[in-house]
Parts: structure tokens; sequence; C-alpha cells
């Protein structure tokens, strides 16, 4: 029985918030790990997301408030790291600084995108990680959907093989907003929707250019980047006031708006030392079904297709039905009626519990994981450079050191309160 034990992984979950939610629900998919303690600085959401892993029976974990006494616990083995962006630096310091001390002994952590909120706080968090000698993943659910990295392997092996490797990949997630206050307040969140989640976009976008088995690093030479940001619906008087309802006067896009449009072109040169393209396109300003994941590679003679939305399952209502509102169909439903897709599995289908279960057999294996921290970083620049473009107007080229480090202290204007629509 002990070395059966000694087999699994205990993990310490630390944030109480949506994103915890979904990595609870994906460790039903993860057979060697189970949910040992929660970690929040709200009682009521730890409390949930415990009560949340015993219904799944993904485990029975322990409730923290403290950080520190959460790694001191001997039953969590690895940490996933899923707080808010503002609060993202202190928390890994605080783990890394218990497993450098020897108070804690942890096999790794794994932290939720983006990194950082600037290229400084992702180096600083990878700085800390390594620092402690710890094995490390970077959480990008969505290069582990099953129906992208199917798709992706299919693309390779028969089309890459015979024609050539792909030149453009088309990324883009569209909702209706997020979850929770701080992601719509810039200096908290980093940014607004470009932040939030082109990350995943990009990334995205890389994995679909480089081949399988290839680190997207080694494969793919960031040459430029052109992006335009802009505020399409939230920044108009009756929907910054319903935010103003939604989330206290803390979030107000009359005076410091954010984002919630953004379109990004990416030129790399690849592994071939032909250029290709990664466009990214991502919006808080889409009223649809729900959550919209849509990807494309294309190649010089295939295409694949990737919609979140084009489900197995649909359900109709009609008018005489009136339907509370709620997520039981999709994420960020926007409707109760009509047809209406479902996806019976979200966090299967997001990349969840593919990406759990990677994280948990390289750490198990004592293997650094395939997307790790240093992906995160990569992001970082790539976003930080969108963010310099649409703020300059222009291409930023990325083959000078010049630009680099002009990077590495780039702060937005949005994530400083100063930006406004249409300047």
């Amino acid at each position: 029985m002990s070395a059966q034990a000694s087999d699994r992984l205990g993990v310490g979950i630390v944030g109480s918030g949506f994103i915890a939610d979904f990595h609870t629900r994906a460790f039903r998919g993860v057979r060697d790990a189970d949910v040992t303690a929660v970690c929040g600085r709200t009682e009521s959401a730890v409390h949930r997301i415990c009560d949340l892993a015993r219904e799944q029976r993904v485990g029975d974990p322990a409730a923290y408030a403290d950080i520190r006494e959460m790694v001191r616990d001997p039953a969590v083995d690895a940490v996933w790291v899923t707080t808010p962006n503002h609060v993202r630096v202190e928390t890994v310091r605080a783990i890394t600084e218990e497993v450098a001390s020897g108070r804690a002994s942890l096999r790794g952590i794994a932290v939720e995108k983006p990194l950082g909120r600037t290229v400084a706080e992702a180096e600083e968090v990878i700085r800390l990680v390594k620092d402690a000698g710890l094995l490390h993943g970077y959480l990008e659910n969505q290069v582990f959907a099953p129906g992208v990295t199917r798709a992706h392997d299919l693309v390779w092996s028969r089309g890459a093989r015979a024609a050539g490797s792909p030149y453009l990949a088309r990324c883009a997630e569209e909702h209706s907003g997020p979850h929770n206050g701080w992601f719509w307040q810039g200096d908290k969140q980093g940014g607004g929707v470009l932040n939030d989640m082109m990350c995943h976009s990009v990334e995205a976008g890389r994995y679909l250019l480089t081949p399988p088995g290839v680190p997207a690093s080694e494969w793919l030479t960031p040459v430029s980047v052109d992006a335009t940001i802009a505020c399409l619906k939230w920044a108009r008087p009756a929907y910054a006031d319903e935010l103003v309802r939604r989330y206290g006067s803390e979030v107000d896009y009359r005076s410091r708006p954010a984002e919630d449009y953004a379109r990004s072109t990416i030129v790399f040169r690849n592994g071939d030392g032909d250029e290709v393209v990664a466009e990214g396109t991502t919006s808080w300003s889409y009223v649809g079904a729900g959550l919209r994941l849509s990807f494309e590679l294309l190649g010089p003679e295939y295409a694949m297709q990737v919609n979140s939305l084009d489900t197995e399952a649909k359900v109709f209502l009609s008018r005489e039905i009136a339907g509370r509102p709620g997520e039981d169909l999709v994420e960020k439903q926007n409707a109760e009626g009509g047809l209406m897709p479902v996806l019976p599995d979200e966090a299967g289908a997001y990349g969840y519990t593919e990406e759990n279960r990677h994280m948990v057999t390289r750490f198990l294996e004592g293997r650094a994981p395939d997307e790790g921290l240093d992906d995160g970083l990569q992001v970082t620049r790539l976003l930080m450079a969108a963010y310099l473009s649409a703020q300059e107007g222009r291409r930023i080229d990325l083959d000078g050191t010049q630009e680099a480090e002009r990077l590495r202290a780039f702060v937005p204007q949005v994530a400083q309160g100063t930006w406004r629509p249409g300047s």
C-alpha cells in the first residue's frame, strides 16, 4: 500500500475561483493524483472547492487560508497556482521560499496563464521557481484540448509530411466578458482581453505551427508583431454603467476602460527557414450561445478547423419555457432558450483534463512537462509586443536587442489606467 501511495501525486490548489473549479472537475480524468489541499482568501469559496473535490471523488482536501501552511502539508507534493494576476508573483514567492528553506518539499509547481502582467513579472516567477529547483509547468489548457491535439497530429503526419510545413494559424477566443471584477481592472489583470485571452491564442498558434514533439521555441523564431485593441462594447455608457452595477465603482469603463477586443498578427521564421504567421482574435464583446474557441491551420495542400460550439449535442427550448440564468449548457452562456449547444464535458473539451494528466505524469516521473514556464515567458513577451504595437500604431520588430530591452520594462497604458479608446 505504501508503494502504491508513493506513486500518486498530492495536489494543492492555490486559489478558489472559476479556474480552480475547472481544474478540480478535470481531475476526474487523472488516475494517479488526488486534490489534497485547497488554499484561498475567501473561506466560503475554499470550502466550495473542497466540497466539489469530495463530490467528484478526486480527493478529500484540507482547507487552508495560509499558502505557506498549505505547502508544508506533507500530503501536498505539487501546487497548482490559480490565483489572480495581481497576486501571482507574491504567491509563487511564498511557495518557493518555503521550499528553498526546507520547510516544504514539493516535486513541482504548475502556474496558470498568463505567467505575469509584464515581462518583468514573468521573469521573476521563473527565477523564483528555478532557484527553488522545482519542476514547472505552464497551465495553457488549449494546447491540450483533444480536438486541437488530434487535428494537429494528423495535419503534421499526413499533410505536412507530404506537402510541407503549415504557414498560417488562426486562433480566436470570444465570449461576453469575465466572471469576476478584477478581470475587468487593467491594473490588477495587467490589461484587458488581450492579456486575459490572447495568451491562449498566441500559445495555440505557436503549438499549431510547430511539429509534434518539438519545443515551439526551438522551431519558431519571432520576427514581428502587429496588433490592434479597442473597446467596442463595454465603454458605451449603458454598458459601462452595467459594469458598475455588477462589480462596484472599481470597474468604471467611463473613466478607466480596458480593451474588450484585440487582434494580433505574429510573424515567425520556422525551422525550415520559412516565414509563417499566427493570427489571434479575442473579445469580451461576443454575444452568442457562449464561449467560442476556434482554431485553423493552413498549409500548402491541407487545412484543419476546430470550433468548440460545433458540439455533438444540442437542445431546443421554446419561448414557452422561462429558464433561470446559469451556465449549465456551456461556459459564458448567454441564453436559456432557443437552439443551444451542449458541451457534456467542458473540462475535457477545453483541455484541462489532458493538461492535468500531463503535468501529474511528468512530476511523478521527475521530468519537465512539455509546456513549461519558459513558454509562458515567451507568450508574455509577445503579448507586451502586441500592446506596444497597438499603443504606438506600428509593427514591432523583434529581431533586435533594443526592443527586447524595452519590452522588459514595458507596462501597457491599459494596465496603468491611462489608455482611452480611439487614442
